[in-house]
């Protein structure tokens, strides 16, 4: 059987005895109740393709799934109906591969009884959103992500689990270890470190039991992140860090894998930066005295390039620094609990007698100008929004905005999109798997209404998600959640 798709998204199920049964069986009912297309062969219709390389997108093809994986991609054509296959007709629509999500979260952060006057609480806390979380990435269209700090730990390898085993709903995890914090951590959950011995002892003892990551935080000594980065890559899982007490160059140095938030957290020209020690600006004088055409930048990028270390860009993350942006997306309020939506749109709306310090505007222009040198120089830039509530930065859609920014940066909407997948692959060791739209590789697929190459806002217009051959109804998956990110 075969369906057109005009002006809304239409498809059909076509279900028959031979069912994969080994991958319906997978699914507990729950997950089903969210899945779209399972047929054991899939057939996505004159659609536009933007494959995740960089390349120009190509119109009118159609793309064959059987099973969990891309077995054919030819020119458009009507394919004939037959038992156990469905044909979706997608005149209009655009596939792209499944966002690799590289700073992602499954917590919340939350400032007790923030007001609009920006009164708080002590302490900060991060409660877990392991309900809510992983249902916004996949019906974003992030199917891969890594935790990029976790506070649960355990409920994080748990959740890991059971999404692999089909029984919960979600994207692959790449679980990253608790965070390798110093002293006078701003999160109380945090455990601190406090000499090299105990970094390694974390690292180990946290790998032996499934983490495939980790991430050294603001006030980590040198000490302590070489003997992780010697921990870890002595088991082969690499470190990332967001820094502020080691600067960039020496991180490199160190060995590290990953810089985190792109250009913002780099301490180096901190005028009042000492060894071991976050600097009072916490990088922000760095990265507005670093001119992306001078010396000192040339320099550090030549230095991170030459050690194959990677940058991961969190724009969302920042832009909530910019009077006035982001722009208000109502379905983004309308997934927080009243409590959590409140507390964005207090720190949305700064009061007159708490002036920035900061001029979020040039620092965010800055750090942009810095990405597109690093890629230009042979950088690996990767993509992550860092979705924490913060800046009303939310699972699923923070990854959208996040290739929206990137394309403000500079970079083509196929760029951005390349960025934000084959690159995440690429690092992850995972680019024969994951990451483009090749035969052969897995079906973790986006389903978008519209042109994200010509108008990049489309890549909001998320209609179903595939993840290793199974479509997920976007809209299915975010009305489970509505009102809850914050809660639970």
């Amino acid at each position: 059987m075969r369906i057109s798709c005009f002006l809304t998204f239409c498809m059909v199920l076509v279900f028959s005895s031979s069912v994969n049964a080994q991958q319906a069986a997978a699914l507990s009912p729950l997950v089903q109740k969210y899945v779209r297309v399972k047929t054991p062969k899939v057939v996505l219709e004159h659609v536009r393709i933007i494959d995740g390389t960089g390349s120009l997108p190509v119109e009118d093809q159609n793309v064959f799934i059987e099973g969990s994986k891309i077995t054919t991609i030819r020119g458009g054509s009507d394919t004939p109906a037959a038992d156990g296959i469905t044909v979706l007709d997608l005149r209009g629509y655009t596939v792209m591969p499944g966002i690799i999500g590289m700073h992602n979260h499954l917590f919340y952060v939350a400032r007790p009884d923030r007001d609009g006057q920006w009164n708080s609480e002590p302490p900060v806390l991060v409660p877990q959103m392991t309900f809510s979380a992983p249902r916004l990435y996949l019906a974003g269209g992030v199917t891969t992500m890594r935790t990029t700090g976790s506070v649960e730990t355990y409920a994080d390898l748990n959740l890991k689990r059971a999404i692999d085993e089909g029984t919960l709903p979600g994207p692959h995890i790449d679980v990253t270890g608790p965070y390798l914090e110093g002293p006078r951590s701003y999160f109380i959950q945090m455990h601190e470190l406090s000499n090299p011995d105990e970094a390694r002892q974390m690292v180990d003892y946290w790998a032996d039991r499934g983490v495939t990551s980790f991430k050294a935080y603001m006030n980590i000594t040198r000490a302590e992140l070489r003997a992780a980065i010697e921990a870890a890559h002595n088991r082969g899982i690499k470190v990332t860090g967001h820094l502020c007490s080691v600067t960039y160059p020496e991180a490199a140095e160190l060995g590290i894998d990953d810089l985190e938030h792109g250009f913002f957290v780099n301490t180096q020209l901190d005028s009042d930066k000492k060894p071991d020690q976050c600097s009072s600006s916490m990088g922000d004088y760095t990265l507005e005295h670093m001119n992306p055409n001078g010396r000192e930048a040339k320099d550090l990028i030549d230095t991170l390039v030459k050690h194959h270390v990677a940058v991961t860009s969190t724009l969302p993350v920042f832009e909530g620094d910019v009077p006035g942006r982001p722009p208000l997306r109502q379905a983004v309020l309308d997934a927080m609990t009243q409590e959590a939506r409140e507390a964005y749109l207090y720190a949305r709306n700064r009061p007159a007698d708490k002036p920035s310090h900061r001029d979020g505007a040039t620092l965010l222009k800055r750090d942009m100008e810095l990405e597109r040198e690093f890629v230009a120089a042979g950088g690996l830039l990767l993509a992550g929004p860092d979705p924490t509530g913060d800046g009303g930065v939310v699972p699923g859609y923070g990854d959208q905005r996040e290739i929206e920014l990137l394309v403000e940066a500079g970079f083509s909407p196929q760029e951005a999109i390349k960025i934000a997948t084959m690159n995440g692959a690429i690092y992850l060791g995972r680019q024969d798997q994951i990451g483009s739209i090749a035969a052969g590789k897995n079906a973790d697929l986006v389903l978008i209404k519209g042109d994200p190459a010509t108008r990049i806002s489309d890549i909001e217009n998320v209609e179903m998600v595939f993840k290793d051959g199974v479509g997920y109804d976007s809209q299915k998956l975010i009305d489970s959640v509505k009102g809850r990110y914050g809660q639970y």
